[in-house]
């Protein structure tokens, strides 16, 4: 099949290199424009733009599809069908007819649940214990098309939003094969998405990362594990307010008897090498840190090279 093929995260490029491998034509190739990142700012080409390069692919990368220009490429690739996997951008009525099969997307939940920009961490953070790939033909709404196929995944109760991209990843990458091959042969129909059920998986803002201690234990530990590898929560002490402190693994503390009846962000007593902090509900155990310019380690390592006596705070997040 002659497909186009819209997509810019990690995520994407996985499923980019699965369709060229089983021998669909990508006449090409489109994603968000490079931008910059790092310390240095330096522009930075998206993960497909990358792939697609080394694959020998030809790509474009337009701000908008919403003018004659940024679409005559498409209209000229003359494909049968477009790919779309975490594009970004949402495709106009325009868009969505150029390709003789229309456009089709893999979106990395089981709608409608968790409609939109980042159904992976979203699902984690709310503690779910599923989710899955969800392939729609698409429509101008947010994630609203039907549905062509569908397969749930399980979240492991101590799966990151890494381990889970990655293995979503992979099955996204199957299915979109799958769904390939059964529009070839016209034996997908699709389905209206339920009426019930719908939640949306706002974009990760920079107040997100930040610990809010009033909260309970459990929604924290939760928070955590969603927001690693990107972007990572994170913590300051009261009297340290310009020190970010990055929290990368937490759970429930297992504390014999009553919590203290400690304001929230409280470093409490715990045995030697751990960390406890009292939450809205509950405590959190800390696992593993890492302060600015430093790495990755165990609370205990942390807490051999930084102290901290029971009652000192971790401060409220900042707003705004």
């Amino acid at each position: 099949m002659r497909i186009i093929f819209a997509g810019t995260p990690d995520f994407a490029a996985r499923v980019l290199e699965a369709v060229v491998q089983v021998g669909h034509d990508v006449a090409l190739v489109l994603c968000q424009p490079d931008r910059p990142a790092g310390r240095g700012q330096k522009l930075l080409a998206p993960p497909v733009k990358r792939r697609a390069l080394e694959l020998g692919l030809k790509v474009g990368q337009p701000p908008r599809l919403k003018d004659e220009e940024a679409t005559r490429p498409l209209r000229e690739a003359q494909a049968d069908l477009m790919l779309v996997v975490a594009y970004g951008l949402l495709l106009p009525a325009t868009v969505l007819q150029i390709p003789r099969l229309g456009c089709i997307n893999v979106h990395a939940s089981l709608l409608p649940r968790w409609r939109g920009a980042a159904p992976i961490q979203r699902a984690i953070e709310s503690g779910d214990r599923q989710t899955g790939i969800t392939i729609m033909q698409m429509d101008e709404g947010l994630d609203t098309g039907p549905m062509l196929l569908a397969e749930p995944l399980a979240i492991g109760p101590e799966e990151s939003g890494g381990s889970l991209h990655d293995r979503l990843a992979e099955l996204g990458a199957r299915m979109a094969i799958e769904a390939l091959e059964g529009l070839e042969r016209g034996v997908l129909s699709p389905r209206a998405q339920p009426g019930e059920g719908i939640t949306y998986a706002r974009k990760i803002e920079r107040a997100d990362a930040q610990l809010d201690w009033t909260e309970t234990a459990q929604n924290l530990a939760n928070r955590i594990r969603a927001f690693d590898p990107s972007p990572g929560c994170v913590a300051t002490l009261e009297h340290e307010p310009d020190q970010l402190i990055k929290i990368w693994r937490a759970r429930i503390a297992e504390r014999p008897g009553d919590s203290a009846d400690a304001a929230p962000g409280t470093v409490m007593e715990s045995p030697a090498g751990t960390l406890w902090v009292a939450c809205g509900a509950g405590v959190l155990e800390v696992l593993e840190v890492q302060r600015a310019g430093g790495r990755r380690q165990s609370s205990g390592e942390f807490l051999r090279g930084r102290p901290l006596a029971a009652g000192q705070r971790f401060a409220e997040p900042r707003r705004g």
